[in-house]
């Protein structure tokens, strides 16, 4: 147990919704992917999360999603956890891509919700069931209603829970007392998906969090949670709202957090290199922005 009351996390407590890096002529770059993720690792992420939507996974290909897990694993080692972004609105397709994730190297599965075709709860349930039973690896059910039209609603999520592996849950629902209702009756273990609730979220219990904006500031985010467990809520509180200017540059400002992160990602000279369309790259004005709240959020906590 955590001092929040959480259950042992199973991939870690702090992940990252890493970035998928390009070659300036759009291909696969995987020596970039290396080098960040071994970053990334070094600044205090306990896990990393390939091939979700901040790694564009709707825009790379079946073999790439295989080819980016065996390339980080063995930069990282078992220094972390690697999650892999299977989901699709296929369940066949989705299988596919959980075995080939288990087969290249992966510790755990994200499993979004079909998108698009909205799935009633019993067939959105099948789904899951169908994937967890195929694959061997621990699945992370990913809660995004925003994006795929569908809430996995919490009587839904209860009993998925008792599933062997069905084991956590990135929640991007924005429904605290949902939530909340489901850490209540369950042992699965809850991520904040969106960043400005990652304290919030703990301090009822959940694991830790799942970060786009981890990819820039990894190390202040981790700070977050360590406070807290730490004992002490005024800091932690503080090193949240710290970052708050950041999140909402990166994830409220109309751009998707994707082309965000890698605009900043390519102004501190780490790997990221350009987003794939139909993704657009952030405007100069736009840049300018993040950068300084960027840079903003870094002095005050090395003057801290």
């Amino acid at each position: 147990m955590t001092s929040s009351g959480a259950c042992a996390p199973p991939f870690g407590r702090s992940l990252c919704a890493m970035i998928t890096p390009f070659t300036e002529a759009g291909g696969l770059d995987l020596d970039g992917a290396q080098r960040l993720a071994d970053h990334l690792v070094s600044e205090g992420c306990d896990g990393l999360v390939l091939s979700g939507t901040t790694g564009e996974s709707p825009t790379t290909t079946d073999a790439e999603k295989s080819e980016l897990v065996r390339a980080v694993r063995e930069a990282v080692g078992e220094r972390a956890s690697i999650v892999a972004g299977v989901g699709t609105f296929d369940t066949r397709h989705t299988v596919e891509l959980a075995l080939a994730a288990e087969k290249a190297g992966a510790e755990g599965l994200l499993v979004v919700s079909p998108y698009y075709s909205r799935p009633p709860q019993d067939a959105l349930e099948a789904h899951f069931r169908e994937v967890a039973d195929a694959a061997g690896l621990p699945l992370m059910l990913y809660d995004i209603p925003g994006r795929t039209g569908t809430r996995i609603e919490p009587d839904t999520m209860i009993r998925l829970a008792g599933h062997p592996r069905i084991v956590a849950v990135k929640d991007c629902s924005y429904d605290f007392l949902g939530t909340q209702k489901v850490l209540a009756r369950t042992e699965l273990a809850y991520y904040a998906g969106c960043d400005e609730h990652i304290l919030a979220l703990y301090a009822v219990g959940a694991a830790g969090y799942v970060s786009t904006v981890a990819n820039v500031v990894p190390a202040q985010l981790r700070a977050v949670l360590d406070a807290f467990e730490a004992g002490d809520t005024p800091v932690s509180a503080r090193l949240q709202q710290r970052a708050t200017p950041l999140i909402e540059l990166m994830m409220a400002s109309g751009l998707p957090g994707t082309v965000t992160a890698k605009a900043l990602l390519t102004r501190l000279d780490l790997p990221a290199g350009p987003v794939r369309p139909p993704l657009r790259p952030a405007r100069r004005e736009a840049v300018d922005g993040l950068l300084a709240a960027y840079e903003a959020l870094v002095t005050a906590d090395q003057r801290s």
